[in-house]
């Protein structure tokens, strides 16, 4: 039970090319609100197009930078070098911080985005394990399988493994990690502290025909646009294929073009596959949650966060 004394939030969720940015937007507007990204990948400088990043711009507030789109403040995008990682223990204290800024600037805070691990980190309050990265450790993990670090977690940890999507190798081997290092399961280490806000959880809800539709014309868009070029530049600079921000949709599908394996028609075959899969694990993800309030088109939404302001 949530006390009806701590501050509202708006949280907006669903699949990637679902239309998250643009109820945003225009709920931002209506209600003057701020946008907090809860995007693992638009945390990222110099990937954009591949990140489906709105177009924006940089504008200093007082003593601040802030990243507007279309005239609104975001937050927690944009920001952060492709070298660098960023955890939800990072997004969560963060997105703290940019909430309350929110309701000094006398505007409500909406977290957007499609990053559940990040959305159930802050609505939930959990602690997780600070175990610093282990990069021997990592890349032995790296060279097994999907399978065989699926088989290794389920020894060691098998609530993890029931949860855990096999195929993110990236949140199976940091769940190795915790585990390996601190010598406790990494599940028995996730601590929920009480809910720090009175919470409205809209998700879209969109046809699947609909939306694989819209992600196959987003790719095309991002081809059209200059996404392998940006990947290139990427490279060019020293960004390499074993970074977080490089193994994300958008990105790790052109390493074998760049080996010269495949053809770039490969790519985008290859690309809206995989992000249709990707889709897929985030709905499910998301289904899970029974406080969302899923809306078939933006007016329902906007009804809702309406009579929760209320």
């Amino acid at each position: 039970m949530v006390s009806k004394n701590k501050q509202k939030l708006i949280v907006i969720v669903g699949p990637t090319a679902s239309g998250k940015t643009g109820w945003s937007l225009r709920l931002a507007k209506k209600i003057n609100g701020e946008i907090i990204s809860a995007d693992s990948r638009q945390v990222y400088k110099k990937m954009n197009i591949g990140t489906a990043k709105g177009n924006g711009e940089w504008r200093r507030v007082g003593l601040r930078k802030t990243f507007f789109v279309e005239d609104i403040p975001h937050h927690l995008i944009d920001f952060l070098d492709p070298g660098k990682q960023f955890t939800a223990p990072n997004f969560r204290d963060k997105a703290f911080k940019y909430i309350k800024l929110s309701y000094k600037n006398k505007r409500y805070p909406i977290v957007v985005g499609g990053t559940g691990l990040y959305i159930s980190t802050l609505i939930e309050n959990f602690r997780v394990p600070m175990v610093l990265a282990n990069n021997k450790l990592r890349n032995s993990l790296m060279e097994k399988s999907v399978d065989q670090l699926h088989e290794l977690l389920l020894s060691i940890d098998k609530v993890s493994a029931d949860k855990i999507d096999k195929n993110n190798k990236r949140r199976v081997i940091r769940a190795l990690e915790v585990s390996i290092l601190s010598g406790e399961p990494f599940s028995k280490q996730k601590i929920k502290g009480e809910q720090l806000f009175d919470c409205l959880k809209i998700g879209i809800d969109i046809d699947k025909q609909e939306l694989y539709e819209k992600i196959d014309n987003r790719v095309d868009k991002m081809i059209e646009g200059g996404l392998e070029a940006e990947v290139k530049c990427l490279l060019d600079k020293k960004y390499n294929w074993n970074l977080p921000s490089m193994s994300g949709i958008g990105y790790k599908q052109f390493k074998e073009y760049f080996e010269g394996i495949i053809t770039i028609e490969q790519v985008v075959e290859k690309l809206k596959k995989e992000t249709k899969q990707y889709a897929k694990r985030q709905l499910t993800w998301f289904r899970k949650d029974r406080d969302i309030n899923w809306c078939k088109n933006y007016e329902e939404a906007e009804s809702l966060v309406q009579k929760f302001l209320k």
